[in-house]
C-alpha cells in the first residue's frame, strides 16, 4: 500500500477498502465456477486480484488531491506543484529529462514511494509525461504546460537564495541543482552584449555556462576552451552576495582560478544573490 491510512481486506466475502474516513465493500467476488478450484489455485487468484486492487488504490490516491477550496489560479497552481518534492522534480526536469532512477539518485531524502506518487500526480495534471528516448530509456520530461513554470521557478529560486546562509548538515548539491542555481543567479541585463564561458569546479561537481548577449546555456562537466575556470571553495557564496569582492578573493589566495582575473570580477557581476530589501 502506498499510504498506511488505507487498508485492504480481501476474503471470501469480498473486498473492503477502508481508511479513517470511509469504508468501501464489494461482495460475491468469487464466481460459482471457482468453487471447484483447489487451495493453491484460489490463492493464486487471490494474489492476482489483490495486486489489481492495490494498483486501483494507488491510482485512487494519485487522483485524489487535497484542495484549498478557493476559486483562484494561485490555489490551483499550489495544489498541483506545492506538494513536497514536486517543485524539486520540476526544477530538475527544467534542466533535462530524467529517468525515475536518475531522479531518485538526486533526491536521497525522498522515498521511492513518495517520488513515484509525486510523479504520478504531476503526470495526471499534465505537467510531466514519460517518453522513451532513442537509447531505449524511459524518461520523464516536462510538457509545454510544465515548461511554462520556468520563469516562476527562476524567480522563486532567486527569492529563496537570500535565505540560504551556510549549508545545513543534511543539505546536498547536485550537478543539476547547481546548473539551475546558475540560471537563477544570472543577471541577463548585466550580460547584454557579452560573450564569455565559465567552468565551475565545486569538489565533485563540475558544471559550465556559456553566455551570449544576455542568454545563458548551462551544461554538465568540463568545458573545453572555457574562458575562465573557477575553483571558488568557500569564497563562492560571499562573492555571490557581495560580501567578498573578486579582488579580495584573489588577493587572499582563497580563490583558485585559471584565466584572465578580469573575468573573475565579471563573474560576480553576472551571477549574484540580491541583498534582503530594507523596509522603509
Amino acid at each position: 500500500m502506498t499510504d498506511a491510512q488505507w487498508k485492504l481486506v480481501f476474503d471470501q466475502q469480498g473486498v473492503t477498502i477502508a481508511s479513517d474516513k470511509f469504508q468501501f465493500t464489494t461482495n460475491a467476488t468469487r464466481q460459482q465456477d471457482d468453487a471447484g478450484l483447489d487451495f493453491e489455485q484460489q490463492m493464486a487468484i487471490n494474489s492476482a486480484e489483490s495486486s489489481y486492487m492495490e494498483a486501483v488504490i494507488s491510482q485512487l490516491q494519485t487522483m485524489t488531491r487535497r484542495t484549498y477550496g478557493q476559486y483562484c489560479g494561485l490555489s490551483r497552481a499550489i495544489e498541483v506543484v506545492g506538494e513536497r518534492w514536486s517543485p524539486m522534480i520540476i526544477r530538475d526536469l527544467l534542466v533535462r529529462p530524467k529517468s525515475f532512477h536518475e531522479l531518485n539518485q538526486g533526491f536521497p531524502s525522498a522515498s521511492t514511494d513518495i517520488l513515484s506518487a509525486r510523479l504520478g500526480e504531476l503526470e495526471h495534471s499534465g505537467v510531466v509525461r514519460q517518453v522513451q528516448d532513442t537509447d531505449g530509456e524511459t524518461r520523464y520530461r516536462l510538457t509545454a504546460f510544465g515548461r511554462d513554470l520556468d520563469d516562476a521557478m527562476i524567480r522563486l529560486g532567486r527569492w529563496g537564495a537570500r535565505l540560504l546562509g551556510a549549508p545545513r548538515p543534511e543539505d546536498v548539491a547536485t550537478n543539476d541543482s547547481v546548473r539551475m542555481a546558475l540560471r537563477t543567479m544570472f543577471d541577463p541585463e548585466a550580460a547584454a552584449g557579452i560573450q564569455v564561458s565559465y567552468q565551475l569546479n565545486l569538489d565533485d561537481i563540475v558544471v559550465h555556462a556559456r553566455i551570449d548577449d544576455g542568454v545563458i546555456e548551462t551544461g554538465e562537466g568540463p568545458l573545453a576552451g572555457a574562458d575562465l575556470v573557477l575553483e571558488p571553495g568557500e569564497t563562492l557564496m560571499p562573492m555571490l552576495t557581495g560580501e567578498l569582492s573578486a579582488a579580495e578573493a584573489i588577493a587572499t589566495g582563497s580563490l583558485k582560478y585559471f584565466g584572465d582575473p578580469a573575468l573573475v570580477a565579471l563573474f560576480t557581476e553576472l551571477f549574484k544573490i540580491d541583498p534582503m530589501p530594507v523596509d522603509s
